[in-house]
């Protein structure tokens, strides 16, 4: 059975399904969450190594996503979305069977490389499908319901699988989820005549950005424990690594990123200005669920109920309401609210106990999720708005690529902010719940000052755009070029 995108009935079926593989991914991330105190002691983690098993999988998935997009248009988008959620499904699986920090974290990686697959191609087959803004505005703010719909379930059932019967049960989830998705897309999605393979893709690249960003995570994660010029040395090769990437995009005949999109004005700012808000927004839950697990002493079901009111407040806020908001006031003051409502949710969390810190903490989750619920939409919106539906795919794999390289970038720099501040407090003489939940507000006063940089950002450089459609100036495009580039 394929149902035409061109009636309503299709493209319902259509985002049904691709909001279901979503569903996947985002289920897989707050899962995981909740869970990473036990798989810590299960497999004997260092403090500092245990963001790996969240980096391991935004780095796959962040790096590989601009190589995921231009197979989209190469093969086709539906082909590439079903692939990449069989490849999701066989990670987890290996993941639920390792035995050590290795295995783990390379199946994490693997992981990360499966929901690149898929998750590039959704943005832009949402843009596609829906060309009107308001239409477009609705899928969007659908898509950020079921997200949000995921992270709820995932914070309980991550509580409830690895207290009842083991964390290796949040992978095993993801099978009957992925596997479901992946039939029905292969029965409703519109087929799609990709460019074909000898077109080209970019592998150079692609390899290039995704050590570049592995070998800057490690630089930033390792930088408190290794010698000045060691880490110098690393960061120094992870710079030089990224700036191949950039060097290679400006000349490859087929570039996974060409460099023209960066010429919108809603691209490049409103992908600067999530940078910083993700960079942000990410690790607080993991700085969190480790707050209260470590500090409060809660078991994994109650971190699950605790972490629960932020994604119950981002779902009731994005369906239907943020779409209102951003009809009525424009984009760009909707997202200049909601990053002000983040900024002060951070507020808040700096503030936190050593004990008895829920009710404090309370508030701040509320006001972080109606934040973010508010803010998402608006800079989705706004980010993808200048592009053209050429570069549809193009102009969403890079959304999602800084999303996940934010992610990995903010968690590694605030894991490794707290950390340092906890054992300085420490060896001051501070207990060990007082010097953690130190460290963690040190976090956090780093996590909201990328938001408020954000939202300098997106008053300043976003204002004009007002997210009106605006394609990308075709006569700037590289020109294509055949031969070895």
């Amino acid at each position: 059975m394929s149902t035409s995108p061109s009636t309503s009935r299709g493209r319902l079926l259509a985002l049904v399904v691709l909001c279901a593989g979503q569903l996947m991914v985002i289920l897989d991330g707050t899962i995981v969450n909740v869970a990473l105190p036990t798989i810590s002691g299960a497999l004997d983690f260092a403090p500092a190594n245990l963001a790996w098993v969240m980096n391991a999988y935004l780095i796959g998935f962040g790096g590989l996503l601009p190589l995921a997009g231009r197979l989209g248009d190469l093969i086709g988008r539906k082909q590439v979305f079903v692939t990449g959620l069989v490849a999701f499904v066989a990670a987890s699986a290996l993941c639920a069977a390792a035995v050590n920090q290795v295995m783990l974290i390379a199946a994490r990686f693997v992981q990360g490389a499966g929901g690149a697959l898929a998750s590039a191609m959704v943005l832009g087959m949402l843009v596609t499908l829906y060309e009107q803004p308001r239409e477009r505005a609705r899928a969007i703010g659908a898509f950020t319901f079921v997200g949000s719909g995921g992270a709820s379930i995932g914070i309980i059932a991550g509580g409830v699988l690895t207290q009842t019967v083991g964390w290796h049960w949040i992978f095993l989830v993801n099978v009957p989820i992925g596997l479901a998705a992946a039939v029905l897309a292969a029965r409703v999605l519109p087929a799609e005549r990709g460019l074909g393979l000898r077109a080209g893709a970019d592998a150079a690249g692609a390899v290039l950005v995704t050590a570049g960003l592995m070998l800057g995570v490690y630089t930033i994660v390792r930088s408190t424990e290794q010698p000045w010029p060691y880490t110098l040395g690393t960061g120094a090769a992870a710079v030089v690594l990224l700036a191949g990437f950039v060097l290679r995009q400006a000349r490859a005949a087929t570039p996974l990123l060409p460099l023209r999109v960066f010429a919108v004005r809603s691209v490049a700012g409103g992908n600067a200005t999530l940078l910083l808000a993700i960079a942000g927004m990410f690790g607080f839950q993991f700085l969190i669920a480790l707050y209260l697990r470590e500090v409060l002493g809660y078991d994994p079901l109650h971190t699950g109920l605790a972490l629960l009111p932020t994604s119950l407040t981002i779902a009731v806020v994005s369906l239907g309401v943020s779409a209102r908001l951003i009809a009525r006031f424009g984009p760009v003051r909707v997202l200049a609210a909601g990053l002000a409502t983040i900024a002060v949710g951070f507020a808040i969390l700096t503030r936190l106990p050593s004990q008895d810190g829920y009710p404090m903490l309370l508030p701040a989750l509320l006001v972080l999720g109606a934040g973010f619920a508010t803010a998402m939409p608006a800079l989705t919106g706004l980010a993808m708005s200048g592009a053209d539906p050429s570069d549809s795919g193009v102009v969403s794999g890079l959304f999602n690529t800084v999303q996940q390289v934010a992610g990995a970038l903010g968690l590694a720099i605030l894991s490794t902010v707290a950390a340092a501040h906890t054992r300085q407090l420490v060896a001051a003489g501070a207990g060990a719940a007082a010097a953690q939940t130190g460290g963690y507000r040190v976090a956090f006063v780093v996590a909201g000052g990328f938001v408020l940089v954000a939202l300098a950002l997106a008053v300043t450089v976003l204002r004009r755009t007002g997210g009106a459609p605006r394609p990308v100036p075709v006569d700037r495009a590289e020109p294509v070029r055949t031969g070895r580039s």
